[in-house]
């Protein structure tokens, strides 16, 4: 008998992903949650493994956390089953319950052929978003019903897979988003289900996708290569023992099918009238592709149903459907209508205020000297007539809180309309609430935008651009591990990273890089390629990865990028500077070999546009493209060459790890001559400077006070209004409560003026916007409706709010700090995080002068309590519970 409770391991894992089962690579890394009885992180583990069916030897585990795979390689296709206890001693645990997995096929083993579409060297030069989606399909026989079918696929471009017209698993836009040219994934599902004895049909439908589609805000074509392909492999285990394995090969047809237009941005056409046209024979090995691999991430999924909150008729016939959610994924529609009718239907997320029809015109965009790059989500279909036909659209993806459709005088029912909410199929772990209703709404809104930007790579938002920004996600990354484990998917991610670095060192804006800018195919984005905030992903989100969940492989898989990206800043700190500089001293001081200003920087990003004192905007007058953004740039490569000597010493490598803690501390000298005064007065004097200053340790400690005490003063010179970007807001608050400014830093989190949170949600956000004003005064939008980076703020709730936060030095929360911080506006909060070790939970409530915590620790973890009043104190595994006196809370 085997047992899965707290009382034994239990959440047994591996760190890859799959679509109905886990499917892993030849050594796969082993996890699991330890029992109660589990004193320390490194205690050991008997582990008990299972290959198809076989005992293996059993082996011992120290640690429970992403442990080396303890036995041969796995081959292609073996299943495992496998189990742990807790090694005592004294007397071992129970066993756990078993976990199964299965081997992919590896790619030494795949012996398909790529096809393509006979058509598509013509198709191809067609323009994106016109071009169709083609029909792939081929015949098998088999004697009998199988015991077990896998079929294992991938392409170049997006496919669907259906066996007997049942369609294989539930991953949707498969493969996924990679930098095509180095990293391909493949997706394995159970098709047992859908083999008959006799004839079988197998059919592929393969589109664009993200490999030759539209890519980015002005929509030009990805440029991973010119031919779709397919590649698949149905392996058939049957009754008898033997095997029977169909293969992509020159037997399989090609043929029209339905969809006559497939785009991921623009959308898709589908036409069940349409003429299937004849079969033809496929091009076998036209293509070139990369190694096979199996994804660390979960796969895409359609995760929840939203019904129509309400739909509504123009005057000129059309319907406006109200899903209520900005949110990504697609519409489905149940009601066709009859035989003929074509329906068409435009997505966006924002209504005209006056006349009430949708607008997009916020998402269309210009680059100086060329046309309007005009916004489309735009799909339609034709009905057969055919009883139970519904139209869902898979082969594209839209964000959208409203949806327009126009079909003539047929009728529309609000039932037969359904948003299909589609992203990565992530697991929550983090949970937030407290008294106050519009913190509440507002962590709600912040973790709905993370959802539709977390669809296979973490994107700057589901619209206009929807391509994976570093800058964004380095941003965001701390708050997206407390909502979700984002473990596999930032993995995954990072490589797309490393895939794209250009040659000289630099990190692309964005990852995957379907404009391939390593190769400098466009001057004007090269030109903009290495900024700080941006580049410096690639150290602090493997960081991160380590910090959270322990995963010292994150580290080393990086460290090469890390080390190329470091350096070419430091070349380019050194023998690059700003025109500011050069006009002061043509011979550069001292320091100034490690001010990093003399290069491309996107800067604080997004700060909120300037106002006069009536509150009306102002246009900035200053030449952003020529702004010294030396500051910024310097504290980055501090923050980032840092980080890499810490690294250093974490993979056991001394010298480098000297290396750059000596260029640290001279980069940090360098701003600090450059860049503040001795009364704590920056140059640039500006609220971001100051969160930097203090939150990345530039500031010295006898500045400290001063700093704090000057953003302070700017913040209320501005109205009690922040006036950060993208880098530093996520910074400002907790820099704030940690300086003794906490009673601040809940008036900003609760201003309800413009630049502000609350005056989102007044206006009616359910993400968050790009622009602090996305929708103005007047009621018209601009920019994009759904941008996580500002609701990185959330992360504000969980550490200080609620006031769980990891402790400093501490790996996969091994030591965590509660240290609540209460105001009047909150009379209490609770708030999870499930931890590598297990959950932690945090409850506090305050009365007149008490206030009574409990805080449940994990096994092998250890938590430090701060209350109010100032004292400490260390509790291990379980729950505990004080009460104490609380001081004032607030004005």
């Amino acid at each position: 008998m085997t047992l899965n409770t707290p009382d034994t391991p239990h959440e047994l894992t591996i760190d890859h992903g799959g679509d109905r089962f886990p499917v892993s690579g030849s050594r796969p890394r082993l996890s699991w949650k330890p029992p109660r009885t589990a004193v320390t992180p490194h205690e050991e583990y008997d582990l008990q493994i299972h290959i198809d069916g076989e005992p293996q030897h059993d082996t011992l585990a120290a640690g429970h956390l992403l442990v080396d795979w303890p036995l041969r390689p796995l081959r292609s296709g073996e299943r495992v089953r496998w189990r742990t206890r807790l090694h005592s001693a004294t007397e071992d645990s129970a066993w756990s319950g078993w976990h199964a997995f299965e081997a992919g096929l590896l790619d030494p083993d795949w012996t398909a052929s790529w096809i393509t579409p006979p058509d598509d060297p013509q198709t191809t030069h067609r323009p994106p978003g016109t071009r169709p989606a083609r029909t792939l399909r081929t015949t098998f026989s088999t004697p009998g019903r199988p015991v077990r079918a896998r079929l294992y696929a991938t392409a170049l471009g997006v496919y669907e897979a259906f066996v007997n017209g049942e369609r294989a698993g539930t991953t949707e836009l498969a493969p996924g988003s990679t930098s095509y040219d180095r990293t391909l994934y493949a997706q394995a599902a159970d098709v047992t289900s859908a083999v008959r004895p006799g004839r079988n049909d197998l059919e592929v439908v393969l589109s664009d996708g993200w490999y030759r589609g539209q890519v980015g805000a002005f929509r030009k074509p990805a440029g991973w290569g010119e031919l779709l392909a397919a590649r698949l492999e149905l392996y058939l285990e049957l009754a008898d023992g033997t095997y029977q394995v169909v293969r992509t090969d020159e037997t399989w047809t090609s043929a029209a099918g339905p969809v006559i237009r497939a785009d991921l941005m623009d959308g898709q056409i589908t036409d069940h009238l349409a003429p299937q046209g004849p079969d033809q024979p496929v091009l076998v090995d036209a293509v070139t592709a990369p190694p096979i691999d199996w994804s660390p991430a979960p796969p895409i999924r359609r995760i929840e149903d939203l019904p129509c909150a309400s739909l509504a008729r123009l005057p000129d016939g059309s319907w406006i459907a109200d899903f209520g959610q900005n949110a990504s994924g697609w519409l489905r529609l149940t009601d066709l209508g009859p035989v003929g009718t074509r329906t068409v239907i435009d997505h966006g997320e924002h209504l005209d205020p006056v006349t009430g029809d949708l607008t997009t015109t916020h998402l269309d965009i210009q680059r100086p000297g060329d046309p309007v790059t005009v916004f489309v989500q735009h799909d339609e279909v034709v009905s057969s007539g055919a009883p139970g036909e519904a139209f869902e659209p898979r082969h594209t993806l839209h964000g959208f809180r409203y949806a327009r459709l126009e079909r003539g005088d047929a009728p529309l029912d609000a039932s037969s309309l359904t948003m299909r909410i589609v992203h990565t199929d992530l697991h929550p772990t983090g949970t937030f609430s407290c008294s106050n209703a519009d913190l509440n709404r507002l962590y709600d809104v912040a973790r709905w935008s993370f959802r539709g930007n977390a669809v296979d790579v973490p994107t700057d938002c589901p619209t206009r651009e929807r391509i994976g920004w570093t800058g964004d996600f380095q941003v965001f990354a701390p708050t997206a591990a407390r909502l979700y484990d984002i473990h596999g998917f930032a993995r995954k991610w990072l490589r797309s990273v490393r895939d794209d670095q250009l040659d000289d060192g630099r990190i692309a804006n964005f990852s995957p890089d379907g404009r391939r800018i390593k190769l400098h195919t466009d001057e004007r984005l090269d030109s903009m390629t290495g900024s700080a905030g941006w580049g410096d992903a690639i150290v602090l989100v493997p960081w991160l990865l380590y910090e959270t969940y322990g995963d010292r492989q994150a580290l080393a898989e990086s460290w090469d990028a890390m080390v190329r990206w470091v350096e070419w800043a430091l070349t380019t700190a050194r023998t690059a500077r700003h025109p500011s500089r050069v006009a002061r001293s043509p011979q550069p001081l001292p320091h100034e070999e490690f001010i990093w200003d003399g290069s491309f920087h996107w800067g604080e990003w997004c700060e909120p546009k300037p106002r006069a004192a009536d509150g009306s905007l102002l246009e900035p007058e200053q030449d952003w493209m020529a702004t010294d953004k030396g500051e910024v740039g310097t504290a980055f490569l501090y923050r980032s060459t840092a980080t890499l000597a810490s690294i250093a010493a974490v993979l056991g490598r001394q010298n480098e790890g000297a290396r750059y803690t000596y260029l640290a501390e001279r980069i940090k000298n360098a701003w600090r001559t450059e860049f503040i005064d001795d009364a704590g007065r920056t140059t640039v004097d500006t609220q971001a400077s100051y969160v930097r200053a203090f939150a990345y340790g530039l500031a010295p400690e006898k500045l400290r006070v001063p700093v704090a005490a000057r953003l302070a003063t700017l913040i209320r010179a501005a109205g009690t209004h922040l006036t950060t970007g993208f880098l530093s807001t996520a910074d400002l608050l907790p820099t704030l409560t940690d300086t003794g400014h906490a009673d601040l830093a809940y008036e900003v989190l609760l201003q309800r003026t413009s630049p502000s949170w609350l005056g989102m949600l007044d206006r009616g956000a359910t993400t968050v916007w790009e622009d602090w004003d996305g929708i103005d005064d007047n009621g018209d939008a601009h920019e994009s409706l759904n941008h996580y980076s500002k609701g990185a703020v959330i992360h504000f709730l969980h550490t200080h709010t609620l006031g769980l936060r990891q402790a400093e030095g501490s790996v996969a929360w091994e030591r965590f700090v509660v240290a609540p911080v209460p105001h009047v506006s909150i009379g209490w909060a609770r708030g999870s995080f499930d931890s590598p070790r297990g959950p932690i939970t945090v409850e506090w409530r305050t009365s007149v002068d008490q206030l009574d915590l409990t805080v449940d620790v994990p096994p092998t973890s250890t938590a430090t309590v701060v209350l109010p009043d100032g004292t400490e104190r260390t509790v291990g595994p379980g729950r505990h519970t004080v009460s104490v006196g609380t001081p004032t809370l607030g004005p």
